[in-house]
Parts: C-alpha cells; structure tokens; sequence
C-alpha cells in the first residue's frame, strides 16, 4: 500500500514508520521539523522514505502530500502532545492539533484513492469522567488546552466518518512510553535522563495520579491492527493496569539499580487525578492485548535511552 504517516518523528511515529516499511509498504512522511536525535533518523527511516516537508496547519502541504504520492492509507499521528506546553501555550496546541486534523480530513475527503484513515485520539479526550475505565461510548469533555484539542479532533474524526463516510478508525491510547522519546519533561523519559546523569528525579504532582501506561510497540501492533482492517469507530488501547505516578518512578529507579529518591513538588496543575481505559472492545473485535507488561516494556525503554544517551 501507499502510506502518510504524520508525526513521524515523534516516539509512535518512528517506530510505526519502521513496522510499515518492514512489512514492504511504500511510505511517505510530511515531516515539519528535523530533529536530528529523533528515532526517524536513528533508525535510518529518512533513507528508506519519501519525505515531505510541510505542517498540519497548511491545508496545501497535506493535500500535495496525499495527492502527488497516491495515499491509500494515512496514520495521522502528529500533534502537539505536552500537556505543561499546552497549558503554556494554547493558541499554537490548537493550531497544531485541531486545526491540523481538520486538515487532515478535509485533505482526506477531497483525495479519491483514499482507503482508510487512522487517527490518533488520546484517552485524554475523555477528560476528567467519574466512571472508571473508560469506555469508547463514553462523552468526550476535555476541560485543559490539551485535553479539550484531542476532544475537538477526536469529535471532527467522527464528523467526517458520519457525515462523508470517511473509513476512519480513531485510536484513543494511554500514556505511551518507549525509547525514542526526546519529551523530557514526560515522566518516563524524564527520570531516566536524571538517573543517568546522577540528579533525583522530579515529579511535579504529589504522585498520586494513576495512569495507563502503554509501551510503544504495543502502540504500534494497535495501529497496524487498524490500518489492516476494516473496523471504523473508535477503539481503546492500554494494559488496563493504572500505576501511580511515584511508583512508577520508584520502578524506574528499580530497573535502573539506582539509590536515589524522587523529589516531589506537588506544583502540577490542569491534569486529571485517575484516567484509564478499558480495551474490551479492542480484545473482541480485533484480537488485540497488550504483550509489554510495564516492567518488561520498562527494561527495554532504559536499554535504548543507555545506549542512546
């Protein structure tokens, strides 16, 4: 098949970029920004691919993307993910996030040899809900810049699915962790690069918040899943095992061997307390698990950030 991947640079987008061209796609990716350290380039994708340059927010940019290159299958992957940049700076999340996806699905509705749309949706769409897990039938009320700019998009995917039959399949995942993510100021990544160079870690909520947290390749098997059927709607990926905030740090400095202890601000604001999601809908009608339990998808993510650190 012929397939845009947006936001390949980033931790998803460089390890399905790979799978894709493992598996003998043709792929294209619209890349914005060089990120010399990004996985994209480590793995030697940027030789394997055709790239172009452009942003989400140019309508123009995706169209010539889809068009000169006969997409068949497109994973939208790129945003804006950072909920601390999010609440700093909200005008450029939506810019990026929202109206990045309505160019996505315009470009896509206007593109005949389209076949399938795989959208990335988060579980933070939900927001802040009562229920715990969330299910795909669940209201989406994101309050926070962020939240609130994956409820948008997640809503405009299904606008084009309903009303121009758009195939659109919208992934909604935990937290992703893996190596290959250069967002420091993330949990996971953020303590390994402390622990690496000696310093406590930080964690800026009091660390209680418990969260799902999804290893990348599971990530990835998720989206291929997707991509290969012909399932449309929305679908929950996680490992239905939410961990706090301190004891995944505390597993962290475990896997690493290391003596030091976090520090703890309790300065975060604008997140939700408890998020995670049931993936029953995922087991029944597309056979998908999580293989990576945290410990395992733990281990391997320190490996890559020792090796590339």
């Amino acid at each position: 098949m012929k397939v845009l991947v947006t936001g390949a640079t980033g931790i998803l987008g460089g390890w399905l970029t790979r799978a894709l061209v493992e598996q003998g796609h043709r792929v294209t990716c619209l890349v914005r920004d060089e990120v010399p350290r990004a996985n994209f380039y480590l793995l030697g994708l940027d030789k394997k691919v055709s790239t172009v340059r452009g942003a989400l927010e140019s309508i123009d940019d995706v169209s010539r993307a889809l068009g000169e290159y006969e997409i068949e299958v497109c994973y939208h992957l790129a945003a804006q993910p950072i909920v601390r940049v999010a609440n700093q700076n909200p005008l450029s999340t939506f810019e990026a996030n929202i109206k990045g996806s309505w160019n996505i699905l315009e470009a896509c509705r206007r593109h005949p040899s389209l076949k399938r749309l795989v959208f990335a949706s988060s579980d933070k769409a939900y927001g802040d809900l009562p229920t715990l897990p969330y299910t795909e039938d669940m209201p989406l009320q994101g309050s926070h810049p962020y939240d609130a700019s994956k409820s948008c998009a997640d809503l405009l995917a299904q606008c084009y699915s309903t009303t121009y039959k758009l195939p659109i399949a919208i992934v909604r995942c935990g937290n992703l962790y893996g190596g290959g993510d250069l967002n420091f100021n993330r949990i996971i990544p953020g303590t390994i690069q402390s622990v690496l160079a000696g310093d406590r870690p930080i964690v800026r909520s009091d660390g209680s918040p418990l969260r799902d947290y999804l290893y990348v390749l599971d990530a990835v098997s998720a989206y291929l899943a997707l991509g290969a059927s012909e399932k449309i709607g929305a679908f929950n990926f996680g490992t239905e095992t939410p961990t706090s905030v301190i004891d995944l740090v505390n597993k962290i400095l475990a896997t690493m061997q290391s003596p030091l202890k976090p520090v703890v601000r309790n300065e975060a604001s604008n997140e939700i307390a408890q998020q995670w999601l049931s993936c029953a809908k995922a087991r029944k009608e597309l056979g998908w698990t999580a293989k990576f339990d945290l410990d395992r998808g733990l281990e391997e993510t320190v490996a890559w950030y020792r090796k590339h650190l």
